[in-house]
């Protein structure tokens, strides 16, 4: 059953790197009706762990979270320091793991871009990476990713990165997660794949896998229907 209007449970989303608020457009008109919706600030820190004291200082004392990619990251961060005021967790097109050093060599290049005043040119090189490949050449959800670029910037980019860089592995406390879990990615994904996922809803007791058709990395924009109703089942579970 949704939760009661006289029991909201506030929820607190996390977008991804170089991802802002809008990221969640479609998906928080939905939400709302489940309690307040909070858009965390992650553009501030270099490190996962202060990212996620900055935002339990600013949150709801019991909350559901859920997050996407770099957001699943601090959502894994919160998990360690505070898993009793998560009521419901839900890891979005992300993984476990800790980063690995193909994965750091990857983005060097795209931090010094950043560094050395070609932040704009970051979209145009990760546009294809980050969606399926039949939305290559879809323009108004290239100018939303642009859009979102442009509203996260260039120095909290790099912050962005560092902390991503930085994570530690999330996989052994898998186990220790007992909230109703929703894992989701998106078939195509190439930056966290269906593997991760499997991985994830694996190590997670009880948790819900569900994976979208036809969707690559930034589902929540891709694929917003079935996101949104996957994520209003999750609340109502």
């Amino acid at each position: 059953m949704p939760n009661s209007p006289s029991a909201p449970l506030p929820i607190i989303l996390i977008a991804g790197l170089n991802c802002s608020a809008r990221l969640y457009a479609e998906q928080i008109p939905a939400l709302w009706q489940f309690g307040s919706v909070i858009v965390a600030d992650h553009r501030r820190d270099d490190s996962m762990a202060a990212l996620a004291r900055r935002i339990l200082a600013a949150a709801p004392p019991r909350f559901a979270l859920a997050g996407l990619s770099m957001g699943g990251y601090a959502a894994f961060e919160i998990m360690r320091q505070a898993a009793e005021r998560v009521a419901k967790l839900a890891l979005l097109d992300t993984g476990a793991g800790a980063e690995v050093p193909e994965r750091t060599a990857q983005r060097q290049p795209l931090i010094g871009m950043a560094k050395n005043g070609r932040f704009a040119d970051i979209t145009d090189n990760q546009y294809p990476l980050l969606v399926h490949r039949s939305r290559h050449g879809d323009a108004e959800l290239k100018a939303n990713v642009r859009a979102m670029n442009e509203e996260t910037g260039a120095a909290a980019y790099i912050r962005q990165q560092q902390a991503i860089m930085s994570r530690p592995d999330s996989r052994p406390g898998l186990a220790a997660i007992t909230c109703p879990t929703l894992v989701l990615v998106g078939d195509g994904d190439q930056l966290t794949p269906p593997a991760l996922a499997r991985e994830m809803a694996a190590g997670i007791r009880g948790s819900r896998l569900v994976v979208i058709a036809e969707c690559g990395h930034l589902s929540t924009l891709e694929r917003p229907r079935e996101v949104t109703g996957a994520l209003v089942e999750w609340m109502q579970s």
